[in-house]
């Protein structure tokens, strides 16, 4: 796409080809030294629902994440893929993507951003696109009428790239 291959935490990579093994890689790095710092577990069922979560640039519903567990032999029951999801989401490390109820591996860990989250109506890839410019004119509006906001969930949905190319 756009004649360059992009790198890990680059929008791009979600509707694009690259080296997603070195993507999923350098994500959970990242995610052990956040919990490092944090001082929190990354236990073996919240590294792998990361894991799981990183295997493609797309959300996932819980559901989806607690068949893959338990067929793994982590457990059947759907508190153990809701703790790890909240687990993760509490940390940074993925997002709960509200237009799918529906949770995503966040592309930049440890980063303070404010993503706009690109969906794919027909492959439900997500893409973590900056969103900085989005939050401002946000905080702008909402702070002309003596609003403070503590927080924000920004979804744009479509059609990705490959989606768009199958059907114009």
């Amino acid at each position: 796409m756009h004649g360059h291959d992009p790198t890990p935490g680059d929008p791009a990579a979600a509707f694009a080809p690259h080296d997603h093994a070195a993507c999923a890689e350098e994500a959970l790095r990242r995610a052990e030294t956040i919990c490092d710092a944090a001082g929190a577990r990354f236990t073996p069922v919240r590294r792998r629902v990361l894991e799981v979560l990183l295997e493609q640039h797309r959300a996932m519903g819980a559901y989806e994440v607690l068949e893959r567990l338990a067929a793994e032999g982590f457990g059947h029951q759907p508190p153990v893929a809701y703790r790890a999801l909240d687990f993760l989401t509490e940390h940074g490390l993925a997002h709960r993507i509200r237009r799918l109820n529906a949770f995503a591996a966040c592309a930049h860990p440890g980063e303070a951003h404010a993503p706009v989250f690109l969906i794919c109506e027909s492959c439900h890839a997500v893409a973590e696109a900056p969103g900085t410019k989005v939050r401002a004119a946000l905080d702008g509006a909402a702070g002309a009428l003596g609003f403070s906001v503590a927080g924000a969930t920004l979804e744009a949905y479509g059609r990705c790239p490959a989606c768009r190319e199958e059907r114009p």
